[in-house]
């Protein structure tokens, strides 16, 4: 871990202002909206959440409590700056007030930025960075319908820059949603694929947070249980996803990670995943699941004893190990768990291409997430991960 003079630092622990969790909590989104003072709601999903019916059972809570809703279904995967601006319209134009977001990290991130756009003016790029917003974001309900993002919670907002087909890390307290829903029923019906690489994205945000340079006891806290409760419920939520017990679980893992990364922020897996979503269009989880064993080898060096504490949080009997071999045991463990629910091998699989690894690298470098990661890499160490990867 990085050396830092105690006496010089302090810490902020940000999460939203209410979270509603366990079976049926959705139904609570309408009357909490009409707590808050909302009038017209800007409902923000994704097409196939709204052809589903998922979107208007909820817009039909929200208007039974007495509130009007309007849904806008843009929010894309990996959702860009034209998604965002193409709500702010919808919002301005319909007269909204409020904004509740439905759906995994891609609708919550793009209602994030209408949220900042519709309070703070502008364009959602000039968010790009830390803490660049000066007024509170337009009220936000942020209901989770995967396991894995937490972007329910967080305050972090990832949007992608249409232009240079860059994902912009938005990291600002004022996007922090105010209420957080985690209603395991709303994922009850997600395939197998999705349930595996949102599962592990929320590994990834436990790994890299239990790693982080700005790691405190109560992230560390956070992290732990989510590796613990990753460990032994993904694979049954991936077997079954019926299985309302394991999808209850992995809820709950999830938000930890989530409260674990939100504070302690994140690594290189991430920053290197943001330039295969954005160069790509690649599924978020997937991209973090294959990079993060790759990751954690390059950062092995830096904090040996945390990964062995990995290997434990894993279910790895590290009894008789040196810290080295039980460290490398975590990071294996972390490779088996991918390989048994599914996720693909390499970036091969995804038809990535050696001659992007360079620009990739470099716009890796200039992402916010990296700042935290437990070793510092040259431009050649990051292209050399990228293929290490493959």
């Amino acid at each position: 871990m990085a050396v830092v003079n105690l006496a010089d630092t302090t810490y902020g622990f940000f999460i939203p202002s209410v979270t509603l969790m366990g079976v049926g909590c959705a139904n609570e989104v309408g009357p909490k909206a009409a707590e808050l003072g909302a009038k017209k709601v800007l409902l923000v999903t994704d097409a196939g959440l709204n052809k589903m019916g998922v979107a208007p059972k909820i817009a039909d809570t929200i208007k039974a409590a007495g509130v009007d809703c309007i849904i806008y279904d843009g929010a894309e995967p990996n959702p860009t700056d034209k998604n965002v601006h193409d709500g702010v319209k919808v919002f301005e134009d319909e007269g909204c007030d409020f904004i509740v977001s439905l759906g995994g990290g891609s609708s919550h991130d793009c209602a994030k930025g209408i949220g900042l756009v519709t309070a703070g003016g502008g364009h959602i790029r000039d968010y790009e960075g830390v803490n660049k917003s000066t007024v509170p974001m337009t009220p936000l309900v942020a209901i989770n319908t995967t396991a894995g993002t937490a972007s329910e919670m967080t305050r972090f907002c990832i949007i992608t820059n249409t232009d240079t087909h860059v994902k912009m890390a938005i990291v600002d307290w004022r996007c922090t949603p105010l209420v957080a829903v985690d209603d395991p029923v709303l994922m009850v019906g997600k395939p197998p694929a999705l349930t595996a690489a949102t599962g592990m994205d929320a590994l990834t945000h436990a790994v890299e947070a239990y790693v982080s340079t700005i790691a405190t006891p109560i992230t560390d806290a956070c992290a732990e249980k989510a590796m613990r409760l990753i460990a032994q419920w993904l694979r049954p939520a991936v077997a079954l996803g019926a299985n309302i017990e394991a999808r209850d679980m992995m809820c709950y893992a999830q938000y930890l990670a989530g409260m674990a990364f939100n504070n302690a922020s994140l690594g290189y897996v991430h920053s290197m995943a943001h330039q295969l979503g954005g160069f790509y269009n690649l599924p978020h989880g997937v991209c973090n699941a294959i990079l993060l064993p790759c990751v954690c080898e390059f950062n092995l060096i830096a904090c040996p004893d945390r990964f062995a504490d990995i290997a434990e949080f894993m279910g790895v009997d590290t009894v008789g190990m040196t810290q080295t071999e039980a460290a490398e045991a975590g990071i294996a463990a972390i490779r088996e768990l991918s390989a048994s629910i599914g996720i693909p091998a390499g970036l091969t699989d995804l038809d990535v291409k050696e001659e992007d690894f360079k620009v990739m690298a470099e716009n890796a470098k200039k992402d916010a997430c990296q700042l935290t990661n437990p070793r510092t890499a040259t431009l050649e160490q990051v292209i050399g991960i990228f293929k290490a990867a493959m």
